[in-house]
């Protein structure tokens, strides 16, 4: 699925302001038979003309542990990219991997030894978890199959593992659909001490029943993205949107989008929820390799500037670097 170069390459780009310093904060990695994303794919496209200095691994159900205790299976994702990131140390003019986003179930009983079995195999990476809250009534509509029960955020369990996260002083990043949003919101009002990311814009749909209901969607989500920001323990990620299931069409086509018809599609959910949040608040994010079925590195990126360019130099810095290094302690 990744493996579509030919394709992205039919769309060539002037690389802009090539010297700005990049955290990508959002990035998975697969090395699996039928899904596969390396270390140096990841670097194929960092170092394609961006200056991406650092990243952030987040987890994507990759590398498990085939055996052992169910709860700390996942430890054997944070153990591969770990070994991943040590790779990344040593390769001159290449970025590195600086934190890991891991997966535990916040639910479990045994939390608190997944977190702890995170902590050693990071080694000093580890820096937060995403236990997807995702959930739709026809998930077989999503290419990207959803994979959370019904009212996941309002689970007592579920919240009291989420408070639990900030003892570790852990982050949560959150992938879910747009019509969550709120119990999104209710969440993070009801666990204040927990730092959360929202992840993808809370991921506006535009497949099956939300097919041609982009504007109507668009102005819920405004509101919604509005009453997210008034918790003031929530940051948000600007990226995400070119995934088949966001519906903009660019996944099958002939040619891939440029940076301006990008630009042209999604400008106004990166301006508003940056009205909203505040860029100290705001970081840019690639969705890589999801994305990459949509849309190149290089012209991503070109796109992000371009949406970037009306902001001041340290907003701008805020939003591609300062505060991806706040959120995960970089």
């Amino acid at each position: 699925m990744f493996d579509n170069d030919a394709w992205l390459n039919q769309v060539e780009e002037e690389i802009i302001d090539p010297t700005r310093e990049i955290v990508d904060p959002h990035h998975h990695l697969w090395d699996q038979d039928n899904l596969t994303y390396t270390l140096e794919m990841l670097h194929a496209d960092t170092g394609a003309g961006h200056n991406i200095t650092k990243t952030v691994f987040i987890e994507c159900g990759a590398s498990y542990r085939p055996d052992g205790p169910d709860h700390l299976k996942p430890v054997g994702e944070t153990e591969f990219v770990a070994l991943c990131a040590a790779r990344s140390e040593g390769l001159a003019e290449q970025s590195t991997i600086s934190a890991i986003v891991a997966h535990a179930d916040l639910r479990h009983d045994l939390l608190d030894e997944t977190i702890e079995g995170h902590q050693i195999a990071g080694n000093g990476l580890f820096r937060g978890i995403r236990h997807a809250g995702a959930w739709d009534e026809k998930p077989e509509t999503m290419l990207i199959p959803p994979p959370a029960p019904k009212g996941l955020f309002a689970d007592g369990d579920f919240r009291r593992g989420m408070a639990r996260l900030a003892d570790y002083e852990l982050t949560y990043d959150s992938w879910h659909y747009h019509h969550q949003n709120l119990e999104f919101r209710d969440l993070a009002a009801a666990v204040p001490q927990t730092t959360m990311i929202l992840d993808h814009f809370g991921t506006p749909l535009g497949v099956g029943a939300y097919a041609g209901k982009q504007h109507e969607i668009f102005d819920t989500w405004k509101q919604d993205i509005a009453a997210i920001s008034e918790c003031p323990n929530v940051y948000a990620k600007l990226g995400g949107l070119a995934m088949p299931d966001n519906g903009f069409g660019w996944f099958g086509r002939d040619v891939p989008p440029t940076s301006d018809e990008f630009v042209a599609a999604q400008e106004r959910y990166y301006h508003h929820t940056i009205d909203c949040f505040g860029p100290e608040r705001c970081m840019f994010e690639s969705n890589f390799p999801v994305d990459r079925v949509s849309i190149g590195y290089r012209v991503l990126w070109n796109g992000l500037k371009k949406i970037a360019s009306r902001y001041s130099d340290s907003e701008q810095d805020a939003m591609f670097r300062g505060t991806a290094e706040k959120a995960y302690r970089l």
